[in-house]
């Protein structure tokens, strides 16, 4: 091990989509004094936005020179794919879905490294921090629907019959799959783990233009090559225990071949205690509440890094804390 790897605090980089607002504020966010702002990356290693350390001897590094650095030190064994891309395995996102986003969706990784260079698929979660009364996502298709019915009902502008709701409520979490026709709606603030990719294929934008004054551009061809249109109105993940006691407790959201994410409510004064042994990188969020990942203190909502090859960790709660923990699961086989 080496001794010299600590938890890691990243400055955000800010986007301005069209679709955001001022709430990040609400999340510790310093924002611009003007404009909107949709996202905030928290933890990221894409060319459209590449965070910087900001505490320890690695500070100022971008998480990408950090990799260069570390390899696998930093992001584990289990992601030795995505350091054979030359990748950063995930992205972490605030979102402040002001307004609707488009109806959109991601594609597969074979489908991505085909037609999108090296960028990977974007198979993602969300998770529900604030959500104003009657808001609601869009996931999958409302019923059985060929191909070309779906393609015939985007240029007659007659969509909306075809699209999936399903309303949501703070502390929900929503799992979405690489293929998954999907829009996060109005009145929503969400943390978003993902593959670390920023490809989105839209099908439908609401009838707005952008920036620019111009409807923004669709992407339906690709977006047909990609959706799955055997996700026939899916309901929301369950969650799963892990562990309720010892004052934890410790549910799973979501599991995929990329990442897990957990979820741990702690009571103040418990520890949870693990080990960072080379396999896997863990990236931890604080939602609520107040805790020390070993001596450093953070606070809702803030996130951290904690190396691969780190060694033993402890997380205290100094008051009660809700916290999101993800991970990178040892690959079922050695393709990707």
């Amino acid at each position: 091990m080496d001794e010299k790897l600590y938890p890691l605090l990243f400055e955000p980089v800010l986007k301005d989509y069209i679709w955001g607002g001022r709430n990040l504020e609400k999340l510790g966010r310093v924002l611009p004094p003007q404009g909107v702002i949709a996202e905030s990356w928290e933890i990221s290693g894409h060319e459209d936005g590449t965070t910087r350390v900001v505490n320890g001897r690695f500070a100022h590094k971008l998480l990408t020179e950090l990799q260069q650095e570390l390899g696998l030190d930093l992001i584990g064994s289990n992601a030795a794919w995505a350091e054979e891309r030359g990748k950063f395995p995930l992205l972490i996102k605030l979102l402040d879905a002001n307004r609707p986003l488009s109806v959109q969706v991601h594609p597969q990784d074979d489908y991505a490294q085909a037609n999108e260079g090296n960028e990977l698929g974007k198979t993602e979660m969300w998770v529900v921090l604030h959500a104003e009364p009657d808001a609601e996502v869009i996931l999958g298709v409302s019923h059985e629907i060929t191909r070309d019915d779906f393609r015939v009902a985007i240029k007659n502008n007659q969509l909306e019959p075809h699209l999936h709701r399903i309303r949501v409520k703070t502390g929900d979490h929503i799992c979405v799959p690489a293929g998954s026709m999907h829009a996060i709606m109005g009145g929503l603030l969400i943390a978003e783990i993902q593959q670390n990719s920023n490809t989105t294929y839209r099908v439908y934008d609401w009838g707005r233009v952008g920036h620019d004054g111009q409807p923004r551009p669709l992407h339906v061809d690709k977006a047909l090559d990609v959706i799955n249109f055997e996700q026939v109105a899916p309901a929301l993940c369950p969650l799963e225990p892990i562990l309720a006691d010892s004052g934890i407790n410790h549910v799973l959201l979501c599991q995929n071949e990329y990442f897990v994410t957990e979820r741990l409510e702690m009571a103040a004064g418990t520890v949870f205690a693990n080990q960072c042994t080379g396999e896997t990188m863990e990236i931890w969020g604080v939602l609520e509440g107040s805790v020390l990942v070993n001596d450093l203190k953070l606070t809702g909502v803030q996130f951290v890094l904690l190396p691969a090859a780190m060694g033993a960790f402890t997380i205290k709660a100094t008051e009660p804390a809700i916290l999101l923990r993800s991970y990178i699961a040892a690959p079922k086989s050695n393709e990707k």
